[in-house]
């Protein structure tokens, strides 16, 4: 008996563990397919030939793709943890939702953890690097004739700018750990602190990857005040406002005689810049036109606008406007508040610190004492708190350069929004329950039974 319950035993942690994997690669299979749309989208369109730089392209488009599904995966998982929690707690015993448990949740903070440390050292460097290597000059490929030569040239290629990545991968790392050891020795030149830097998987990567999510933390004080007094100009830029003692017919027709007076005057420098260019004049001529081609757009850009609004219906300029600010104005009202009651708590109870300790569960407790309605709530406030540091981001002087473009966005720029949105992500969980936001304890799972141990070197690590 006892030999059958063991066989049981492991036949259920099989398949257990095979429908954790199965969920973990749907879900991840949906979120790329998401994000390979939404960067498809802003990518600029390049020509149908297949060469060497189109390879190089479509590779760096897959890394770039794969990190945007980490990142909204971090997004997601703190609402679907909070969710999963109010759920196993409302139908404890239903046959249909035995699958979400805390080892699967357990198994998703993993894995986002161990995906955006692979994304954000080696997937996202690899791709910057290969997408600006040319190869080193003894590995070229020559010019050559024929399909089958011509895809040998093309393989030669690919192979020598993979390996001169790979070169400035190792530099960059050398460099790094290099940086690591000289600020060690000067800080603390101990043979304990020598001898901690050997100790590069179990305790400097991840003390490296806490570090970014530091960076990221400030990062989100930084951008999340700006985007919350910038969704309200976004908003008011997305939606179509009331028409209050305006009459956009007047408006449309005045703006198309402005267009049609501007497009005259376009036509008439056209027809005489040949006259010009033999009098020397052709340059002052050219600034004249670029003017008045940009004056030209912005005309018709709103003259769009103004019919948009012309079209819109009278529930979409009277209902929907005013429902939207409201609705922003109670989010950001409510949001405040409760960082400023997470403030408090923390000034007066001590007991309010997060110390690290361990929380009831997931399923055991609700997180919220309003029950489902306080988790929608927080769901709510989290996701806002995430659109308000986005929009917050691409609003400072520094980063505005990064937004995307429809159909115009270098590879270059979308690597680089991929990590700042991955930086922003990583961030997210700590950053809002460090302001109070949720009282999800991050490391409560259901395998978390193990206690901290102390590493080789003498540092305290949880396992």
């Amino acid at each position: 008996m006892e030999g059958q319950d063991e066989v049981s035993a492991r036949e259920q942690h099989f398949h257990s563990q095979v429908r954790e994997s199965t969920i973990c690669f749907l879900l991840f299979a949906i979120l790329y397919i998401v994000s390979y749309f939404i960067i498809t989208r802003y990518k600029r369109k390049s020509d149908e030939q297949e060469d060497e730089d189109a390879i190089v392209n479509r590779i760096s488009l897959f890394l770039s793709t794969f990190t945007l599904a980490v990142s909204a995966g971090a997004v997601l998982l703190l609402p679907f943890s909070i969710i999963s929690n109010e759920i196993l707690l409302s139908f404890p015993q239903n046959y249909y939702i035995q699958w979400l448990n805390g080892s699967l949740i357990h198994g998703l903070w993993n894995l986002a953890s161990l995906f955006s440390n692979l994304c954000l050292f080696v997937l996202m460097p690899f791709a910057f690097f290969f997408l600006e290597s040319e190869g080193f000059a003894g590995l070229k490929k020559t010019k050559v004739k024929g399909e089958n030569q011509l895809e040998e040239g093309y393989e030669k290629g690919i192979r020598a700018r993979i390996l001169e990545t790979l070169v400035m991968l190792i530099l960059l790392a050398l460099l790094i750990l290099g940086i690591v050891w000289v600020a060690s020795a000067l800080i603390d030149n101990d043979a304990a602190s020598m001898e901690s830097l050997y100790d590069l998987w179990e305790f400097y990567l991840p003390y490296l990857y806490s570090c970014i999510s530091l960076m990221g933390c400030l990062l989100l004080l930084l951008c999340t005040p700006v985007g919350l007094s910038r969704m309200f100009t976004v908003m008011g830029q997305l939606l179509v406002k009331p028409t209050i003692l305006e009459d956009l017919d007047e408006q449309i027709y005045i703006i198309t005689l402005e267009e049609e007076a501007l497009q005259r005057r376009l036509n008439g420098l056209h027809c005489c810049v040949w006259a010009f260019s033999s009098c020397g004049l052709s340059s002052s001529v050219e600034h004249n036109i670029t003017e008045l081609e940009q004056e030209l757009d912005n005309v018709k850009t709103l003259k769009t606008k103004l019919e948009r609004r012309k079209k819109a219906s009278a529930w979409e300029r009277n209902l929907v406007y005013p429902a939207v600010m409201v609705l922003l104005l109670i989010e950001t009202s409510i949001s405040v508040l409760l960082v400023a009651c997470n403030i408090l708590c923390l000034l007066v109870d001590e007991t309010a610190m997060p110390k690290g300790t361990r929380g009831p569960g997931i399923g055991n407790a609700s997180l919220s004492a309003f029950g489902f309605v306080g988790a929608a709530l927080e769901i709510i406030l989290i996701f806002y708190l995430m659109v308000s540091s986005v929009v917050g981001f691409y609003s400072l002087r520094f980063f505005g350069n990064f937004i995307p473009k429809k159909d115009d966005t270098t590879m270059t720029k979308i690597i680089g929004n991929c990590v700042s949105i991955l930086v922003l992500s990583s961030a997210l969980p700590v950053m809002s329950r460090t302001l109070g936001l949720h009282k999800l304890h991050l490391s409560d799972t259901s395998r978390d039974s193990e206690t901290a141990k102390p590493s080789a070197n003498g540092h305290q690590k949880a396992l």
